[in-house]
Parts: structure tokens; C-alpha cells; sequence
């Protein structure tokens, strides 16, 4: 059986999913805790990922995908992972990556340093030699970088991954039982602008998992607002793929903006655009479940429901009111399993359909509870 668990992280991202063949592959890494402050109720994320690691008895992962390069999308990563191209990041303790996902846009762009940096110099390196890579689109900007590195794009075909494409090295088939479908970015839309937009250029995938004859839909979105779901809409609408928009889990775009559903925030409950609001109405499945990577939703009239950064009030009463709608629920990683001691949850694929449960590890393994499955 596979897994997905989330983690409480603040407005942060970070989603690891154990397949059927305890293959272990993370999406995002962003381990934002202070280790300061007695009063941080985030998680130690690096903590989590290892004891979920020895559970799966796995001294790497299989792929890390990092969806864009904000550093809520990667704080910390230089400390905790294998890179290859330098040896400052090697040694004992350093979680290896068989294979690389990262936007091309990861790659093209300049004037970075940090984590981010690190990620890039990465990606490169692997892209130049070839091998443990795959790169999501590729621009006029990704050619002209392998161009100056003596290197035809043709030649590397096989580490890149077009959006309306499967990734390979996946199957539903297969022991792992699972596929990942793209949809962005876009390598048309990065030409067209002709600079790098890391949410407009982060990867957005539905992995779809199988297990017995039951199917588990995903969607994963990084920070996509409401013009790139738009355009993905009408992409897999205009080649007729909308079964690769449905979902019974969505891990919600940009930690609850109301951006991510259309310009206006509303008074109570943030109003879609029109292809939006078919893509969370029309797609969604019963039971379905949504998980809000954020912190708590704030109350009506407080300071925190002024703030223009996510997550947003109107926005989550839209979600509500979509689960509302198939029977589902909505969770919030900050608030699961409440306010006062948020800890990992997991969403466990099984037979019957995708159902939350509450973790606790023990020196044993790994512990769940999981409640009958929504809907």
C-alpha cells in the first residue's frame, strides 16, 4: 500500500510519498523550524524524514522533486542531501537522490545563492553529465545553456520531461503502482516571457496510484496561481485528458491563497474563475480530501485574516465548501491533528480509496489510525 505523509511545516512545503514498493519519493524540502524557540510548533523535518526513511528501511530516496526554487520550497536542503557536484555536500548522514526533478527554470536562472543556488548547481551538473535528472520542459533558455556548454539539446532528450507527458520509470503495472503525469511548466509560456516565474514555471503533477482495481488520483501544485491552472485547464481540456485533472487528494496550491483561485479574495468565500472552479468542482471525487500545507486558517476580523499573505479565510471556506459538496474533508498540517501539537499525518491509497491517518512513530515502526475513509 501506498502512502503520502504531510508535515507541519508553516507556510512551507514538503510532501513525502512511500510507493506500493516502499520506493520513497519527496516532493520539496523545507525544514523551517526554529530549534530556538521552545514555542515553534513546526515539525524537524529532518528528523521526520529519517525516521520515516528506517521505517521504510531506505538509506536514499528514489526521486526528490523540487517543484520551484522558493525557499519555502527548499530551506535547509543543502544540509541534508547528497549533491554530487561539490564535496562540501558529502558525507556521512546525507540522505542520497537517485533521480533529480526540477523545473527547467531551475536550471536558466541566475543571481541566486543559498539553498536554491546549491539545488541549481545540482541540477546542472547532473544535466551535463547526463544521467539522474530529469528536467520539466524545455524553453529556448534551456537549449541556449546547453549550447554554451557544448551540448545539443537532442542529446539529452532523455532527462527532459514535456508537460502532457508521462515521467518515466513509473507505471501503475509496476511494483511501485504508480504514475506521475505533468502539467506544467509550459516551455512555450517561458519563451513567451522570456524570463523565469517561479510559480508560473513550478511543476504541477497528478500521480495517479494503483492498488487492487481501485485508482487514487493526486494532484500536487506547488505555488500555481489561478492564470497557470487556467491555462492547464485548457490545455488537458483542448487534448482531451480531463481524467487527468480528477482528483481525490489535491494538496492545495500556494498554502491556501486565494490567488490560486482567481484575482478577487471575496468577503466570505473566494469566487474561482470559471475554469478553476471546474477543476475543483467538476473534479473532484467523492470522499475527496484536501490538505492545506499552511499555517492555522485565521478567524474572521482577526489581525492574521488582513494579512495578504496566505493562507486566506475566503479561500478555505471555498475548499470547505468543496468537500462539503463530495462528502470529503479538509485538513490544515498545522491544525492536524489540532492547533496546540499539530504533528505528520499520512493519506493512506488503499482499495477503498484514499483515507487520513493520524501517525505515531514508535521505535518499532510506524504507527496509524486511520478513520473510515470520507464518503
Amino acid at each position: 500500500m501506498a502512502y503520502m505523509t504531510f508535515f507541519p511545516l508553516g507556510n512551507a512545503d514538503s510532501t513525502l510519498i512511500r510507493l506500493a514498493d516502499d520506493q520513497l519519493v519527496l516532493f520539496d524540502f523545507a525544514d523551517t523550524r526554529d530549534p530556538k524557540d521552545a514555542l515553534d510548533r513546526r515539525c524537524d523535518l529532518r528528523h521526520e524524514l529519517r525516521k520515516e526513511m528506517n521505517f521504510a528501511r531506505k538509506e536514499d530516496f528514489s526521486v526528490v522533486c523540487f517543484t520551484h526554487l522558493d525557499d519555502d520550497h527548499v530551506c535547509g536542503a543543502q544540509d541534508f542531501f547528497w549533491f554530487d557536484h561539490a564535496e562540501k555536500y558529502q558525507g556521512p548522514g546525507r540522505a542520497k537522490i537517485a533521480e533529480l526533478w526540477v523545473p527547467a527554470a531551475a536550471i536558466t536562472e541566475e543571481g541566486i545563492d543559498g539553498d536554491a543556488r546549491v539545488i541549481r548547481q545540482e541540477a546542472r551538473h547532473r544535466l551535463k553529465r547526463g544521467s539522474g535528472v530529469k528536467v520539466f520542459s524545455h524553453p529556448e533558455a534551456l537549449r541556449s545553456f546547453l549550447a554554451e556548454n557544448g551540448i545539443r539539446l537532442q542529446d539529452r532528450m532523455d532527462c527532459i520531461v514535456d508537460a502532457g507527458r508521462l515521467v518515466p520509470g513509473f507505471s501503475k503495472l509496476g511494483p511501485e503502482r504508480a504514475e506521475f503525469f505533468v502539467h506544467s511548466p509550459f516551455a512555450w509560456r517561458s519563451d513567451e516571457r522570456g524570463l523565469e516565474d517561479r510559480n508560473q514555471d513550478s511543476i504541477v503533477v497528478q500521480a495517479t496510484f494503483s492498488e487492487q482495481s481501485s485508482e487514487t488520483c493526486v494532484l500536487l501544485g506547488a505555488d500555481a496561481d489561478h492564470e497557470t491552472l487556467t491555462q492547464i485547464v485548457k490545455t488537458t481540456k483542448r487534448h482531451g485528458n480531463e481524467n487527468r485533472l480528477e482528483w481525490d487528494v489535491l494538496k492545495l496550491f500556494h498554502h491556501c491563497s486565494y490567488l490560486s483561485l482567481g484575482p478577487d479574495r471575496g468577503i466570505e468565500r473566494t469566487q474561482p474563475v470559471e475554469e478553476v472552479d471546474w477543476l475543483m468542482g467538476e473534479q473532484a471525487r467523492d470522499g475527496c480530501i484536501v490538505i492545506s500545507p499552511s499555517k492555522d486558517i485565521p478567524a474572521k476580523g482577526t489581525v492574521e485574516d488582513r494579512d495578504s499573505q496566505p493562507p486566506h479565510r475566503q479561500a478555505a471556506n471555498y475548499y470547505k465548501w468543496i468537500v462539503g459538496e463530495r462528502d470529503g474533508e479538509f485538513r490544515v498540517t498545522m491544525e492536524t491533528p489540532n492547533k496546540a501539537r499539530p504533528k505528520p499525518f499520512r493519506v493512506d491509497i488503499t482499495a477503498m480509496g484514499a483515507a487520513v491517518a493520524l501517525v505515531a512513530t514508535t521505535s518499532i515502526g510506524t504507527a496509524t489510525s486511520t478513520p473510515a475513509r470520507a464518503g
